[in-house]
């Protein structure tokens, strides 16, 4: 049978059997109505919303994030040097350990693996001698990099960024030491100045803390450094 403007028709080959449901199928205006809507209107819709939303996801185009690391040693005096991807969409990908612009032929590419959150993963391997690691390089064409290839170096020096958090972590570390001993240095100052309240009883009370060569003109004077500092 098929469905034609709003009306059932029965195949030649259907027979009075189909003959007989078509007939009964069209006295159903309502059912036939209903019919002519999902075929006309619904199911497009749903199928060009299904085809939108499949294209892009297609289409989508994911970065991938690279590094290097080295692997189990294959033997005396060799090491073995990994390129990872992950997170890269779509699948296809080329990844080639590089001498220059020489491609190492002994690159190893494993299997492409998805993540879980359906982009892939992929590491190359390149067997090679200890002393002939300098000027290699390992680069990725893949089609979210806008044509242009990513290369990491093994053995590169760290990033500019990288030496920037270094320098701002030394520089925390020696503000939060200094820091720490004005503080310090305070805390003997105001130790200085209640000792002044008892003076004349110091030689006897505590005099551990009353040190050589202090006098009471130095005492004031460190007191307002560290009034001035803020440090009470």
């Amino acid at each position: 049978m098929s469905f034609q403007n709003e009306t059932w028709s029965p195949s030649p080959e259907g027979g009075r059997k189909a003959q007989k449901a078509c007939k009964l199928l069209n006295l159903r205006q309502g059912s036939t109505e209903r019919v002519h809507r999902l075929l006309s209107d619904t199911c497009p819709r749903f199928t060009l919303g299904l085809l939108d939303a499949g294209k892009a996801h297609l289409q989508r185009q994911v970065k991938p994030e690279a590094w290097l690391s080295s692997g189990p040693s294959p033997g005396p005096g060799h090491l073995l040097l990994v390129c990872y991807l992950s997170g890269f969409y779509p699948k296809p990908v080329w990844v080639m350990w590089m001498r220059g612009e020489q491609g190492q032929l002994g690159t190893q590419r494993g299997d492409i693996l998805p993540n879980a959150d359906g982009t892939w993963y992929l590491r190359a391997t390149l067997d090679v001698a200890a002393g002939e690691v300098a000027g290699l390089a390992c680069r990725v064409k893949h089609s979210s990099l806008g044509g242009q290839d990513l290369v990491l170096h093994w053995g590169a020096p760290h990033s500019a960024l990288g030496w920037i958090l270094l320098a701002v972590i030394v520089a925390l570390a020696l503000l939060t030491a200094l820091g720490f001993w004005f503080g310090k240095r305070c805390r003997i100052i105001r130790r200085w100045i209640d000792a002044l309240k008892v003076k004349r009883h110091l030689m006897v009370v505590i005099p551990e803390i009353w040190p050589k060569g202090i006098t009471e003109e130095r005492i004031k004077n460190e007191e307002s450094k560290c009034c001035s500092s803020g440090l009470k």
